[in-house]
């Protein structure tokens, strides 16, 4: 599977934005998706994720109540609408795919390049 992700930026605390992650090659709606994201200095951590159906969601406690993630397995893509964003959201945001909904980085198979988001006034 390809993964490419789009829709990073540079904005204002308090903003919103809405990345994607775009798939193809093979059989998305198998795979459960994974958005993490790398500040400068630090280990990759884990976002959220979505079950393969899109029924089941998961949120790391820093996130929770302000990102929400989604999928849609007939355009091949995933989504992670961030609101309310905050300067400790900076960072490079990837999405991944791999069998189950999990914060482990180890258990995805497949991933994207990344896209950079910066919250700055």
């Amino acid at each position: 599977v390809s993964l490419v992700e789009s829709g990073g930026g540079v904005v204002q605390p308090g903003a919103s934005l809405n990345v994607s992650c775009a798939a193809s090659g093979r059989a998305f709606y198998s795979y459960a998706v994974g958005w993490f994201r790398r500040a400068p200095g630090t280990e990759r951590e884990f976002v959220s994720a979505i079950s393969r159906s899109g029924e089941s969601a998961y949120y790391a406690d820093s996130v929770k109540g302000r990102f929400t993630i989604s999928r849609d397995n007939a355009k091949e893509a995933a989504y992670l609408l961030m609101n309310n964003l905050k300067p400790e959201d900076t960072a490079v945001y990837y999405c991944a795919v791999g069998p189950l909904p999990v914060g482990d980085k180890r258990r995805y198979t497949f991933w994207g390049q990344g896209t950079q988001v910066t919250v700055s006034s």
